[in-house]
């Protein structure tokens, strides 16, 4: 058994990597953080353990994501984090230098797509093979790519929020903006600073979100209390926020991500449009359970929307899947030797 390769599926992403092993489903969940230690460089904690450190690490710690919006924006520390993450699934003493799939967003250039391929190589990959997110997305949904239907797919992850047509196994057409999740957290920050003239953090803002956010107003509004540092006494203070003061705070970032749906849209061709108003749209990624998305979704495209299952799962278990079967998917996959 020792000349089989083994085959790992990563999905890559800005908040979160989560990384799949054929016939063990999915091994790993972790944040896409790094802390670095400043004085020698060196990588101190990977994931989990290095999101605990966020905002709450001393002067000579940097706790890193080295994914901004999708892509890699600091190399040498996306490569440490994919070091430790196959090694995390594979167990330490593995020797065989697995074969890797990685996720990138739609809107990826060459360079970008050859740096996934480079830090996956370095990080002791033997091939590297790079899918395009709604692609994998779809076949992760249990969406038949391969037939000749137009379906859409809109993926909400942490940076980017990727919408594309897919058909015969391809993309038609598709667009990718930076606004998902990270953005709406950083809009709940900023309301609540002009609002109540409170700080609160990133991961405060992400518990807000789940917790009481809503795609569109609600009847009966959730509420909570949040906690933060006053800006004018500078003294901890609390405050009771409610679910439509969320919904105005993050209207501008759902507004963009609505956009993008549009002129995907509006880029299909007729044949494939038809499909879609009979299939309607499917939506995965984190940011796609925020409550009532799909709601939203229907009211400004007048398409149906539904969330797959495990919005979450469906990249990562669709590089699972493509691994297994990676005749059928030929056309999708960008690989390096």
């Amino acid at each position: 058994m020792a000349l089989f390769s083994k085959k790992i599926g990563i999905d890559l992403g800005t908040a979160n990597t989560l990384v799949f092993v054929p016939g063990r489903g999915i091994v790993l969940n972790e944040p896409s953080v790094v802390a670095v230690s400043q004085q020698d460089n060196k990588v101190l904690a990977v994931g989990a353990e290095a999101k605990q450190m966020i905002g709450r690490t001393p002067d000579n710690i940097v706790a890193y994501r080295p994914m901004k919006d999708g892509v890699i924006a600091d190399y040498r520390v996306t490569e440490a984090m994919l070091r430790y993450f196959i090694n995390k699934a594979l167990g330490k003493w593995s020797l065989t230098r697995p074969e890797v799939m990685i996720s990138v967003p739609a809107g990826v250039t060459s360079t970008e797509r050859r740096a996934v391929i480079e830090a996956a190589i370095k990080a002791g990959a033997r091939n590297a093979f790079v899918v395009k997110e709604p692609i994998l997305a779809a076949i992760g949904a249990g969406i038949p790519i391969q037939e000749p239907v137009g379906r859409m797919i809109v993926d909400i992850g942490g940076g980017t929020t990727d919408v594309a047509v897919i058909s015969l196994g391809g993309i038609v057409s598709c667009t990718s903006v930076k606004f998902a999740g990270n953005k709406i957290d950083a809009a709940i920050i900023d309301y609540i600073k002009k609002t109540f003239n409170l700080s609160v953090g990133d991961k405060s803002a992400e518990d807000i979100k789940i917790n009481i956010g809503s795609a569109i107003p609600l009847e009966d509004e959730l509420s909570m209390m949040i906690k933060g540092r006053d800006f004018v006494t500078g003294l901890p203070r609390s405050v009771e926020i409610k679910t439509n003061e969320i919904v105005k705070a993050i209207s501008k970032e759902l507004r963009e991500m609505i956009n993008a749906i549009k002129s995907v849209l509006q880029e299909t061709p007729p044949e494939l449009a038809a499909d879609i108003i009979d299939q309607g749209i499917i939506m995965t990624g984190g940011s796609s359970q925020l409550r009532n998305f799909p709601e939203l979704v229907l009211r400004r495209t007048g398409v149906k929307a539904m969330l797959a299952d495990d919005p979450l799962y469906c990249v990562v278990k669709g590089t699972g899947i493509a691994l297994e079967h990676l005749d059928t998917y030929k056309k999708s996959i960008i690989s390096k030797r």
